[in-house]
């Protein structure tokens, strides 16, 4: 295969050039985030409908916490699965299956009639959901240049956490109905079936490398051909890239999640408000994450451009902070009304809405382009998977114990705070490990080209 002079000069130009533009890349993310709105909804009837699911079936605090963690923990084996399969069988056929026909286990779930059956069929319909937080970054990253990334995965995770959120309400309503939370199952497990299909039709891959500036204009045949052979070694070898393995340290102390399970169980137990009320909270929490991905996003972009070596470290940080001050107004006090709480929780999901954008392109920027889904295999479905179910296990009893307000306190806010602090080591080697990476990119350019100049005499 040959190049134009214009298509190969802009190869050449190290570091300064986007690649081509992906074909479909808008249409694949409406598609796959359609399918993660339907995987949030699913595991927002566990934490919307506790409190109902608990009396039906004669429930401790504590069942949460299991719920929750089984959930993530099923994750710690099964996204590192759906990479290895992926790049087996490609990302669109995997997708389909994980993101969409697992469905099926979300209508089981909804026929569970004690809680050890509630627990294995609701573990093997999380298995699926870790596909997509493992696999769609890669997509994302594959799609967009660098200088984009960051506002992409804010619209993407910002809109699909908010319209999983403002679900909520609504999965609070099926509380005044008698067996509603089995509805709510049956109905999320059939729509993620039809998004199953959708993928089916309409998503294309862009196949690995497609964004990098080096790479984009070659073929998929020449990009692999100049990538290095994936071998246990070289995902072994993720955890010698000092910032990756700082941002590792950072996910398994990122315990802002826990606000999120149990914070309608929080005002239910510990300030009165009955679980249809409570479940309202979910509302502004998504709109909140929506708006705190999109400030976010595009924040840490412009952080990079102002500067592309701690710009990104420095927005990481200051979100970690942000959220630990909110989220210590939004759970330490009796406002005696909802509507400070929508409030607090709308502010809480803002905060938390900021590190997407930002801590996903971290792991892009010091990760090369076939190792990404191991990447992020590890960053979510098992570092950030078993730092949650350690979190919500022992705050799930620490609950029955000295209750959820105190759990909030020293779980949430005092290791959000920790977490901040330990980011500061992540500024020293992320400079180096960036500019590592592009040499790497530079130098597959270089031997693609020069395969080329062979090939052709």
């Amino acid at each position: 295969m040959t190049h134009s002079p214009v298509t190969v000069a802009a190869a050449v130009h190290k570091g300064k050039t986007d690649g081509p533009a992906v074909p479909r890349r808008k249409s694949n993310l409406v598609v796959l985030g359609g399918s993660m709105v339907i995987d949030g909804g699913e595991g927002s009837v566990i934490q919307t409908l506790f409190p109902v699911i608990q009396a039906a079936l004669g429930l401790a605090t504590s069942a949460l916490g299991i719920l929750a963690a089984s959930a993530r923990l099923v994750g710690a084996i099964a996204g590192p699965l759906w990479v290895y399969l992926a790049r087996k069988l490609g990302r669109k056929p995997i997708l389909a299956i994980a993101t969409g026909f697992w469905g099926a286990w979300g209508i089981a779930a909804g026929f569970a009639q004690d809680f050890v059956q509630l627990v294995i069929l609701y573990t093997v319909m999380a298995a699926g959901t870790a596909a997509a937080h493992a696999i769609v970054p890669t997509v994302i990253a594959d799609s967009f240049e660098d200088r984009k990334r960051g506002r992409v995965v804010g619209v993407l995770y910002g809109g699909t956490a908010a319209a999983a959120s403002l679900l909520a309400p609504l999965i609070g309503q099926l509380a005044n109905i008698e067996d509603g939370w089995r509805y709510g199952f049956f109905a999320f497990g059939a729509i993620n079936m039809l998004f199953g299909l959708l993928i089916v039709i309409f998503y294309k891959d862009p196949g690995e490398g497609a964004s990098e500036a080096q790479l984009g204009s070659f073929t998929q045949a020449e990009r692999d051909a100049a990538e290095k052979k994936i071998t246990w070694s070289k995902v072994v070898g993720l955890l010698r890239i000092p910032s990756y393995v700082i941002l590792l340290g950072s996910r398994l102390l990122s315990s802002h999640l826990l606000l999120a399970a149990f914070g309608v169980v929080l005002l239910v137990q510990e300030y009165g408000f009955d679980t249809a009320l409570a479940a309202t909270v979910m509302a502004p929490f998504g709109l909140g994450y929506l708006a705190g991905t999109f400030v976010g996003g595009i924040t840490a972009d412009w952080a990079n451009k102002l500067s592309v070596n701690y710009g990104r470290v420095a927005f990481l940080q200051f979100a970690q902070v942000l959220f630990a001050v909110i989220a210590f107004f939004a759970t330490q006090f009796d406002y005696g009304s909802i509507v400070p709480f929508l409030a607090l929780f709308a502010l809480v999901g803002l905060a938390q809405g900021l590190n997407p954008g930002v801590n996903r392109p971290l792991v892009m920027s010091v990760v090369p382009p076939e190792l990404r889904g191991a990447a992020f295999a590890i960053f979510v479905s098992v570092i950030e998977s078993i730092g949650f179910a350690i979190y919500t296990l022992v705050g799930g009893f620490l609950a029955d114990a000295i209750g959820l307000k105190a759990v909030m306190f020293w779980l949430v806010v005092v290791i959000m705070l920790v977490n901040a602090l330990f980011l500061t080591f992540l500024y020293r080697p992320y400079k180096h490990d960036r500019l590592k990476l592009q040499a790497e990119l530079d130098d597959r350019r270089d031997a693609i080209l020069a395969a080329e100049r062979a090939e052709n005499g």
